[in-house]
């Protein structure tokens, strides 16, 4: 119906394009037909107009049909996929578009910087200038077939051929995907696509670094990983098949419409608006029937892509138990899986014969059409030969249409993991106008502190004490007594559920988590390096500090001699996540690191429980030096491990069961 409307519609706007035709009705000489001809034009005109914006403001067709082609074990697939929600795995692709547009035209034009807002333009001027030569190249050619054919003086037709030549020049072969203007153009938004991609880039990767401890610990790396390549790469060739391929397309057709109905007859235009029309919409119908496949690859191509990385992240697990053949069965597997979608392939196919169908037919009857108006002399043979040029040059872009059409719906597919990636809200966020957290002393003191992970299931109930300044705090307790939790709520990785938490005196969820984190520095029990030099490893501790300042740290951290023996001493690379080196010697590097920080507050969560007794004691010594004159709150397992501790508190199922001092428990 929305089809059916629009060409109504559009019929009655061409008949603005004939006025000058003595054909149509204004042309009558008696004014009362002339009068009630336009009454019933204008009546005509509101109600297809009308119609027309019903259609677009109508909700449409659902899309529950389509789910009947889905098979269950389709559903399944579907159904799995984390980041990509079961509404949008559904719909189309144009749903919530002006939003998706929002978020891309902040990278189509660069905001503070002048040079690439000029050159944006500047491509802009030449998408426009080449939308006019594609009309005078045509209108040459005709004039040299009439200047032949009439038999024109030399110069004029030399005149006439320069200037032909000169206009494909600039055009190129076809429709100008090769010519000097494109060309110049497709260099010069190289800058502009540069600048967007590292955009997209860095604001992706500052937002996912903004998520929450909850969000990361859930998360499948690969899976993310291949949503954001696979989203940003995908951004480029939006903009530019929008920009510079769609728009310029469109325009083309309306030129061509409009040039053939004033300049031939009604009839060429009808043609031509009748055959774009229906080829548009075929392949908009097809290729939105084609999208539930795309996103079925994409599906299973992420399944695969997570599989792979997650059996390299954890190769060492998969050499003890040699499992190297199941996890390559398991990644061969998905990846059959992935190359079966042989519909993706199938419906290309069928797209593709009915876009040649529609393009045949077009010029079918446009060219028995001028044929005709030849031999009735009223058109010239170099008007038969500028309809075929104009006409095979106005379908070479548009039988590139489908496949912008299908690039633009594939990058939208592709984009869709990315944009939910960027509608993930982060869970903890610093409250309208906080301030920085003012140390003065280092005190802790919690206050009847409630908190869960998951609703139902507290996992500190009522928790209240106090760390003085530069006293040191133990917490013991069995496994899932809530000690790591106290850790990362006083890092704020989460917002408690009720209670308060202060250092100094101030709540810590009305300062800045960047101010709050900055005065902390953490020992953790399984401490994961980047992979990179040992050197880069401690600085990240203090990004400024110099080979001096790192180098004092190591030793204070007793670790200095033990880099020195290595090969290549500071810059030795550590591997990934510090695989390279020993677990005490990954201690140590962290230890050095939070050293390099010089925190007022350190936190050692379970630093040592992994390390055998030897290096486990000096470890303890080193420890000893850091936390010296700092507020320090220790996770551990034994009460053997935090003797020295000024406050011992035992946990238990959430709750504080016992308090004291070591020789006081032990009574």
């Amino acid at each position: 119906l929305l089809l059916f409307w629009a060409l109504a519609f559009a019929a009655e706007n061409l008949t603005l394009v004939c006025w000058r035709s003595p054909l149509w009705w204004w042309a009558l000489e008696n004014t009362n037909q002339k009068v009630v001809q336009f009454g019933f034009w204008l009546l005509r005109y509101i109600c297809t107009f009308m119609l027309f914006i019903l259609g677009m403001k109508a909700p449409g067709l659902p899309r529950k049909p389509y789910m009947l082609l889905v098979n269950e074990e389709e559903r399944d697939v579907e159904n799995s996929q984390p980041l990509l929600s079961n509404s949008s795995r559904t719909t189309s692709t144009w749903k919530d578009f002006r939003r998706k547009l929002r978020l891309l035209v902040p990278y189509m034009w660069p905001r503070g910087n002048h040079l690439l807002q000029g050159l944006v333009l500047f491509c802009m001027a030449l998408m426009g200038l080449e939308r006019a030569i594609n009309v005078f190249v045509p209108i040459y050619y005709k004039n040299i077939v009439n200047d032949l054919t009439e038999g024109a003086p030399w110069h004029t037709l030399a005149w006439t051929v320069c200037t032909y030549v000169g206009l494909k020049f600039l055009q190129g072969g076809g429709a100008g995907s090769t010519g000097f203007m494109s060309n110049l153009r497709t260099f010069l938004w190289v800058w502009v696509q540069q600048f967007t991609n590292r955009q997209v880039q860095v604001q992706l990767f500052a937002h996912l670094h903004g998520l929450s401890l909850r969000w990361h610990m859930g998360r499948r790396t690969g899976e993310v990983l291949r949503s954001v390549d696979r989203g940003t790469s995908s951004i480029n060739s939006l903009l530019s098949y929008i920009i510079f391929s769609i728009v310029p397309t469109i325009a083309d057709i309306v030129i061509g419409i409009v040039y053939f109905t004033s300049v031939f007859s009604a009839w060429f235009g009808l043609i031509i608006f009748v055959c774009m029309s229906l080829y548009l919409t075929l392949t908009i119908f097809i290729t939105e029937w084609r999208t539930k496949y795309r996103r079925d690859m994409n599906t299973r191509d992420n399944e695969a892509k997570s599989r792979a990385v997650d059996s390299l992240l954890n190769f060492e697990t998969v050499k003890y138990y040699n499992a190297e053949s199941y996890e390559v069965n398991r990644f061969n597997d998905a990846i059959v899986t992935y190359q079966v979608q042989w519909k993706v392939n199938a419906s290309l196919g069928l797209l593709n014969q009915t876009q040649n169908l529609v393009i045949s037919l077009g010029l079918l009857a446009g060219s028995l059409l001028c044929a005709y108006f030849v031999t009735e002399n009223k058109l010239q043979v170099g008007d038969f030969v500028l309809f075929g040029t104009y006409i095979i040059q106005l379908y070479t872009p548009l039988n590139w249409f489908g496949t912008y059409y299908r690039m633009i719906q594939n990058s939208f597919v592709d984009m869709e993991n990315m944009f939910e990636l960027f509608d993930e809200e982060q869970e903890v966020k610093d409250v309208v106008n906080a301030g920085d957290l003012r140390l003065e002393a280092g005190r802790i003191e919690f206050e009847n502190v409630h908190f869960s992970y998951v609703d139902g299931k507290e996992i500190l109930q009522d928790v209240s004490f106090s760390v003085m300044p530069g006293q040191t705090l133990a917490l013991v307790g069995p496994s899932g007594s809530g000690k790591s939790t106290i850790i990362r709520l006083l890092f704020r990785f989460y917002d408690v559920r009720g209670g308060c938490i202060r250092i100094d005196g101030q709540d810590i969820s009305q300062v800045k988590q960047a101010s709050l984190r900055a005065h902390i520095g953490v020992v953790p029990q399984d401490t994961v390096l980047f992979n990179d030099t040992i050197a880069n490893n401690i600085r990240y501790g203090w990004i400024l500090a110099t080979d001096q300042e790192v180098q004092e740290a190591a030793r204070a951290a007793d670790i200095h001699d033990r880099i020195l023996s290595f090969p290549d001493g500071y810059s030795t690379q550590v591997g990934e996540r510090g695989l390279k080196l020993s677990g005490g010697e990954k201690q140590r590097v962290a230890i050095a690191r939070t050293i390099l920080k010089g925190p007022s507050i350190i936190l050692l969560d379970e630093a040592t429980s992994a390390l055998d007794t030897e290096t486990e004691r000096n470890i303890q010594a080193s420890l000893a030096k850091v936390c010296a004159h700092r507020t320090t709150i220790v996770v551990a397992h034994r009460l053997s491990t935090v003797v020295g501790a000024d406050q011992i508190l035992v946990l238990k199922d959430g709750h504080i069961t016992e308090r004291g001092r070591h020789e006081e428990l032990l009574q």
